[in-house]
């Protein structure tokens, strides 16, 4: 058994090529609280471990000319909250980051990790499907850009091609009348793991609305776009008929397990009433309220 290398690169193109000279036997330390928790486990014993979080590129905020965002795939939760204006563009995402774990957790989870992780249920991932965020990642090969609801492709496995590390997340720009909304199901009241979660994004243009999007989490073997959801939204005026078509559509979409946290029965009846809730949420924030 060789031992473990650890490397600190400070350019993009660095970390990188450090990563595919490993070969499969590396993993990318961002924020640490999958991977130290794998590693402490005996699920992964990787043969390097690139630290990124000295890539200014993959720790940094930056506000578009056309007023979207470019977000680091490095940055914390408790980062992005400290950022003036992120939160009220975009707040679903920020408390769906922001229910990570504990406040220590959130400190140095980031919606990077939570995405690569592959987990069904993580938090992020729904709202920044409903945000239509675009992943950007850069490998050996060079730079592409990825729907996130296109990176998972099952629990603990994503799209990225060997070698690939993802370098930020691209917000785009928001509407007058727009505003999103998250909301997970947990058997406890804290730091737990989401039953169902449900994630958000609409617009209103004279009480009607003209876009959304919704993401669901913790039903099926990934989070997943509705897109049947959002379409029942569309073209609405939000009124009890558009949301409950949005809600059969949530529950339809699942495909989930029964395990110790729910039931089939109850994850796919939890999905609508969720829905119900969150797109109430983004409505009132769209508004104003």
């Amino acid at each position: 058994m060789t031992d473990m290398q650890y490397v600190a690169p400070s350019t993009l193109d660095e970390a990188v090529s450090a990563y595919a000279a490993a070969n499969g036997d590396g993993r990318i330390l961002a924020g640490g609280t999958d991977l130290l928790v794998q590693m402490r486990a005996g699920m992964v014993t990787p043969g390097l471990i690139v630290d990124i979080k000295n890539v200014a590129e993959m720790t940094s905020i930056e506000e578009t000319s056309d007023g979207g965002f470019v977000v680091g795939a490095a940055v914390s939760g408790a980062v992005l909250e400290e950022h003036p204006k992120f939160g009220s563009v975009w707040p679903g995402v920020l408390e769906a980051l922001n229910l990570i774990g504990s406040t220590h957790v959130q400190g140095r989870a980031s919606a990077g990790g939570n995405l690569c992780n592959g987990s069904p249920a993580a938090d992020s991932v729904p709202a920044l499907i409903a945000a239509g965020a675009i992943a950007t990642v850069q490998g050996p090969t060079g730079r592409r850009e990825i729907a996130v609801e296109d990176v998972p492709t099952g629990p603990g496995s994503t799209s990225l091609a060997p070698g690939e590390i993802l370098v930020s997340f691209t917000f785009p720009p928001r509407p007058p009348g727009s505003s999103d909304a998250y909301l997970r199901m947990i058997p406890r009241t804290e730091m737990d793991i989401a039953v169902v979660g449900v994630g958000v994004s609409l617009t209103l243009e004279d009480g009607v609305c003209t876009a959304a999007r919704v993401g669901l989490g913790a039903v099926a073997p990934t989070v997943l776009l509705v897109e049947d959801a959002a379409n029942a939204l569309i073209g609405s005026k939000l009124d009890d008929a558009a949301i409950e078509a949005a809600a059969a559509a949530c529950s339809a979409a699942c495909n989930p397990i029964d395990d110790k946290r729910g039931t089939i029965a109850y994850r796919t009846k939890v999905a609508g009433v969720l829905l119900k809730r969150t797109a109430d949420i983004a409505a009132n924030r769209a508004r104003g309220a």
